[in-house]
């Protein structure tokens, strides 16, 4: 079984952290000093982020990129600062937690 798992977490198709792991990694990086789940803090709540860019196919890569350099105007005008604490493995981890939220 473990053989299996390996093989679908190399090929892309299973995550190699199971998925209260990135809830705790959000946590680790602090970025539930700003979001949260289901409701508006600062940002967007996590849920909002899903829905809006639910089955764009350069989200991913879009968000991830936001997570570690941040951005301003997709939600308003105040700007979510850079997190050059999360690297790229992370901020793809949590980009697709959170847009796997419903």
């Amino acid at each position: 079984m473990k053989l299996f798992v390996a093989a679908a977490v190399a090929a892309g198709l299973l995550s190699s952290a199971p998925a209260f792991a990135s809830a705790e990694l959000a946590k680790a990086k602090n970025c539930l000093a700003c979001h949260a789940v289901d409701k508006k803090l600062v940002g967007p709540a996590f849920k909002d982020v899903a829905a809006k860019y639910a089955g764009q196919a350069d989200a991913a890569a879009t968000l991830a990129t936001k997570v570690q350099k941040g951005g301003v105007g997709a939600w308003g005008q105040v700007p979510m600062p850079p997190n050059p604490q999360v690297n790229e493995a992370d901020a793809k981890a949590l980009v697709a937690w959170v847009l796997s939220l419903k």
